[in-house]
């Protein structure tokens, strides 16, 4: 039985995760912290965690495997002992998703903790980067639009299917904010309501191009326009993803294509009609509708996932188990909530 630690079980993915790891039969939830709850059980933080029968401490106790959910810039300098000292990791922070150090302080707007872990990293969207995931000790869970936006995308640009003129539509629950005080997410601002934010730049636009650039084909590197919403719900994501289609395709070919590229994965399921984000609420799965617009030779491809099971705990558990040689789907494969 591996011991698993959790660093901030405070928030929303860390919650998710202590309620995930609850029935997995190889893992077990040995410690969990969280700053401003310090010294309480984890059930008095959060009720519907109460067959959990232990403490939030301040700091790790002995384990074997680490998650963090800390925010960007504290995650790094809590992961790099633990990395150094041989603990695997899997970082739900945005501190380990870009490569390059540089562009991590233009977006996040600090240097970043530990640049010389960046090269051990390995990007942990399992569907398209298994093998690295396997062989890494140190792996960076994606974000939970950019992961949206690549299931969709991968099979379309790793065929040089799609033109680089991509535009990428999404929204998202409130729970993609985390539980921070914020006024716009109060429900008398967000009920009844959509709006959109991140016009000028959201962070998450240079990690899903910098991973379709690895999966492109031509010279020309990916051009993404990107627009998240805010969405009066609790949680998921749809992402609807627009490209000009490089070469002619009709609908029967494009989704044979998809079809054929997630064959194997259980977790992406190719559907038969544009899907909504209640049929994987709770669940690690991403349903993708891959369609053609005949009148612009467009390809149209709508997501949908959970952004804090498939978005956050439910891709950081299928990414442990990928570690340690377990079936992926151990501990996480379950079908949606619903009504």
């Amino acid at each position: 039985m591996v011991k698993v630690g959790i660093l901030n079980v405070t928030g929303y993915a860390g919650a998710e995760l202590a309620r995930l790891l609850y029935n997995h039969p190889e893992a077990q939830l040995a410690s969990v912290t969280g700053r401003s709850e310090a010294g309480k059980k984890l059930a008095e933080v959060f009720p519907h965690l109460a067959a959990y029968d232990m403490a939030v401490d301040p700091e790790l106790g002995d384990v074997d495997f680490v998650f963090s959910a800390l925010p960007h810039a504290a995650s790094a300098e809590s992961v790099a002992p633990l990395v150094q000292s041989g603990v695997p990791v899997v970082d739900i922070s945005a501190d380990f998703r870009l490569n390059d150090a540089k562009e991590y302080a233009e977006w996040y707007g600090g240097e970043h903790p530990a640049p010389e872990l960046l090269p051990k990293v390995a990007y942990g969207l399992t569907e398209l980067n298994r093998e690295a995931v396997k062989a890494s000790k140190l792996i960076a869970n994606p974000g939970c639009y950019p992961e949206s936006a690549l299931l969709a995308l991968a099979p379309a640009a790793k065929a040089g299917l799609i033109g680089p003129d991509i535009i990428i539509d999404s929204k998202s629950g409130v729970s993609g904010a985390g539980r921070g005080l914020k006024q716009s997410l109060l429900l008398a601002e967000a009920g009844e309501s959509v709006s959109v934010y991140g016009l000028k730049g959201h962070r998450h636009l240079p990690e899903i191009v910098q991973e379709l650039r690895k999966m492109w084909r031509e010279s020309e590197s990916p051009k993404v326009t990107f627009t998240p919403h805010l969405v009066p719900m609790t949680r998921g994501i749809l992402s609807t993803c627009y490209a000009p289609l490089s070469t002619t395709k009709t609908e029967v070919e494009v989704r044979e294509l998809y079809q054929q590229f997630y064959s194997d994965e259980p977790f992406v399921r190719i559907v038969d009609a544009p899907p909504s984000t209640k049929q994987v609420r709770g669940t690690n799965a991403c349903h993708v509708y891959p369609t053609v617009d005949q009148r612009t030779d467009r390809l149209v491809v709508v997501s949908v996932l959970d952004n804090l099971v498939k978005g956050a705990a439910g891709q950081a558990i299928q990414n442990m188990n990928a570690m340690l040689g377990l079936p992926e789907t151990m501990g996480i494969d379950m079908p949606a909530l619903y009504p």
